[in-house]
């Protein structure tokens, strides 16, 4: 369960997408950032509710004891050491699979078809282009969220090689048509939904299984959904604008407390056999 929600929390290559969305749309405003944290941290406790009281995660509770090291003031080498390791980090990081993701990007966006002719045109327009042809073939999977255009899909997509993708993919394509709502529901999908491919790698590791690596991206991803889905339809309805699927909203909202509210009983002890040791 802590493997599964532990990625709800931003981590520094989820800080860019916080600040691009605050920037462009909402003039900087520190109340996005910390918004961002806070859901990350609700995230993390109501699923831990809800997956408690799942077939999955119940049973008799286990005695947990943690021992936390004595605290002291970090030296100062001990700093620089930690600073360059994640610094050299993101360098090798940002000269390979940001580099060659960012090269992917630009190519699918300078090829594609122009008078019925494919080929190279760095003018082509979006929508003629590889990377538009795919995007506009999935963005209907984002319209309930609010963010089907093409630029965002595939940022959204590519933001699963590498979060810091996403504000790649703005950087080559241009960050244009998403209102503030819109914009929030992607930032909150992009911040839930399953972490980029080192992540992922380190999921299966610790899971040591396929089958559970798998239920814990699609867990993250539908909840993701629901969540964005719910914000932007519910804030689209507050505004004045109603559609079907605000419906479907305020029904997974139903849903969503039925799940996190309905009785539960844990067993009050442990039934473990001890084995007498001589």
């Amino acid at each position: 369960m802590t493997i599964m929600t532990t990625t709800f929390i931003p981590c520094g290559a989820k800080l860019p997408i916080i600040s691009l969305i605050a920037a462009a749309l909402f003039h900087g405003s520190g109340l996005i950032a910390w918004s961002a944290y806070f859901i990350g941290i609700a995230a993390i406790i109501l699923s831990g509710i809800i997956l408690k009281k799942t077939k999955m995660f119940a049973g008799d509770p286990a005695p947990f004891v943690m021992e936390l090291p004595a605290y002291h003031l970090p030296k100062v080498g001990a700093v620089l050491r930690s600073m360059w390791e994640r610094g050299w980090s993101f360098i090798k990081k940002a000269g390979t699979i940001i580099l060659l993701s960012s090269i992917v990007i630009w190519a699918g966006k300078s090829f594609g078809w122009v008078d019925g002719a494919f080929g190279f045109n760095p003018d082509v327009a979006l929508e003629d282009s590889i990377l538009g042809k795919i995007g506009s073939g999935i963005c209907w999977i984002f319209a309930p969220l609010g963010f089907d255009n093409i630029r965002a899909t595939v940022a959204t997509v590519m933001g699963l090689v590498a979060k810091e993708e996403v504000v790649g993919v703005f950087g080559v394509l241009d960050f244009e048509g998403l209102t503030q709502l819109a914009g929030y529901s992607f930032l909150l999908f992009n911040l839930l939904c399953a972490p980029c491919f080192a992540a992922i790698g380190a999921i299966k590791r610790e899971m040591n299984s396929a089958k559970w690596t798998w239920f814990a991206i699609g867990y993250q991803c539908v909840f993701a959904y629901v969540v964005s889905l719910c914000v932007y339809q519910i804030g689209m309805l507050i505004s004045g604008t109603f559609s079907v699927w605000a419906i479907v909203a305020i029904l997974l909202v139903i849903g969503f407390l039925f799940l996190l509210f309905r009785p539960y009983k844990e067993s009050t002890k442990l039934d473990v056999k001890l084995k007498k040791i001589a």
